[in-house]
């Protein structure tokens, strides 16, 4: 069995062909998913990027991991303790360590263990290449590496590629040698610069007028990225580098693919495309950032070509990104550890068979304390902690006839809130009695006790004082209000 799982950062979907999107970002991507299963409703569990990738590789949700953040102590994993052995858990459970043990030579070409301190990605991959730039690399510094792996390897049986791009992520870096062949095609049409001017009233990081999270400096070393978003001029240059990240890191998957295709395997590689968290592009006021739990930032492509399985297929079912390691723990016979969280999709793989769930809960607490429900067409939002955009306790959006999420239903639609508070209840509920031993205290709860989201730690006081300067001190008031401790 040969596996290539190429993994870009920060890539949303609807930013795809092959997903409906009309700027031809993913030719190579599209041609994937046409040979294979595209999976609509996929969310990572846990976003931003490290809860992301700890959910994939651990199998866990990180209510159960421990990592739910990017600082503080929910960003390790937690500790087994006295019952520790020789080898720890992730030793063994990983989902790289349980395919090394099922005889495939595990490799990642990835900076990602270096930019979050997190070693234990590693857990199981038998050859690690790290392009050395923690995450601020361009696909040109990661392709080589692994291209030259496929030329010396790729006609062996029985490996695990794991490809690492992260040309989406903010800062948008694609070269500026790249050009920009999105420079005379439309943006999407609902963002507006009616809809514009209401984001640039509205307080919070990586609005409209602090694109740089909490300022608007633009860093020269990357041109495609802006410090504010002022009118539609600008909302095009968010949309284009944005796109071009997207764009060239498709043209190195293209790479990948014809270097499979030298090595006259192309046709028997398993080839998974996927992403740890998406992006928002204005929804929620959030510009070039990933800070909330709502669909934009947790829904994520999945594109699983299997060679021999369902070809062309559309899956809608909903998922989460720590069900791929029971799905391939069970296409290939092996046993899934019972430490793992996922559910299977396998039959929605090879058979075509709706193996969808009821619903997902989907939490980020690295920029926010949210916890949303995904069910039907509805995606309710609770806030614990609103990382200073003052968001209501609970938000309610139609995603269906309201993909961008500009229309809260909350007060509308009252009990439409109450059966989704009853999927979270019952939810955490399991999640809190099924506890890995040792431990009772929910992570969030700890990031709240540690002064909160660690991105939303120690800026307040001197946020407030550009809110006052650009005439929205009524935020600065509330803010301060609701967020006392940070003055103390």
């Amino acid at each position: 069995m040969r596996i290539l799982y190429i993994d870009i950062d920060t890539l949303r979907p609807d930013h795809l062909g092959c997903y409906g999107y009309g700027r031809n970002t993913s030719p190579n991507m599209d041609r994937i998913a046409a040979s294979g299963v595209r999976f609509d409703n996929c969310h990572c569990s846990d976003a931003p990027c490290l809860p992301s990738r700890a959910a994939l590789v651990t199998g866990m949700f990180g209510i159960h991991s421990g990592i739910v953040g990017h600082g503080g102590t929910a960003a390790d994993l937690r500790l087994v303790g006295a019952e520790r052995g020789f080898r720890n858990q992730r030793s063994m459970e990983a989902l790289p360590a349980v395919l090394k043990q099922a005889g495939l030579r595990t490799v990642t070409v990835s900076p990602f263990a270096e930019r979050h301190s997190a070693w234990w990605f590693y857990a199981g991959f038998l050859e690690m290449y790290n392009p050395g730039k923690g995450g601020m690399e361009s696909a040109e510094e990661v392709t080589p590496t692994a291209v030259r792996w496929i030329d010396q390897n790729a006609t062996e049986e029985n490996w695990f590629l794991h490809v690492n791009y992260w040309d989406p992520h903010t800062p948008y870096r694609a070269p500026e040698g790249y050009g920009n062949p999105f420079r005379d095609e439309p943006v999407p049409e609902w963002l507006t610069q009616e809809v514009l001017n209401k984001h640039r009233q509205l307080a919070g990081p990586h609005g409209a007028r602090e694109v740089s999270m909490y300022n608007d400096e633009v860093n020269p070393k990357y041109p495609r990225h802006l410090g504010q978003v002022q009118d539609m001029s600008d909302v095009r240059k968010l949309f284009d580098g944005y796109d071009c990240g997207v764009a060239y890191a498709d043209e190195h998957v293209g790479q990948l693919m014809r270097a499979l295709e030298r090595k006259g395997v192309a046709d028997d590689v398993v080839v998974i495309v996927s992403a740890d968290h998406g992006e928002n592009l204005g929804e929620l006021g959030i510009y070039a950032e990933h800070a909330t739990a709502d669909r934009i930032t947790t829904r994520i492509p999945l594109i699983i070509r299997w060679p021999g399985a369902a070809a062309g297929h559309v899956d809608t079912g909903l998922h989460y990104n720590l069900d791929l390691a029971p799905t391939l723990a069970e296409i290939l016979g092996l046993e899934a550890p019972p430490s793992w969280d996922g559910q299977s999709f396998a039959q929605s793989v090879t058979d075509r068979i709706d193996t969808g769930r009821d619903f997902l809960v989907v939490s980020q607490c690295a920029h926010v304390a949210q916890r949303s429900v995904r069910f039907g067409p509805w995606l309710y939002m609770r806030t614990w902690h609103d990382g200073y955009h003052l968001f209501p306790d609970e938000m309610l959006f139609d995603v269906d006839a309201d993909p961008h999420e500009q229309r809260d239903q909350a007060e509308k639609r009252p009990e439409i809130c109450d059966r989704a508070k009853q999927y979270l209840e019952s939810w955490h509920g399991d999640m809190m009695a099924t506890q890995p031993e040792g431990y009772d205290v929910d992570p969030m709860q700890t990031v709240l006790s540690e002064r909160g989201p660690y991105h939303a730690r120690g800026h307040l006081a001197e946020y407030c004082k550009r809110l006052e300067a650009t005439e929205r001190g009524w935020a600065a008031e509330k803010l301060q209000t609701k967020h006392p401790a940070e003055f103390n």
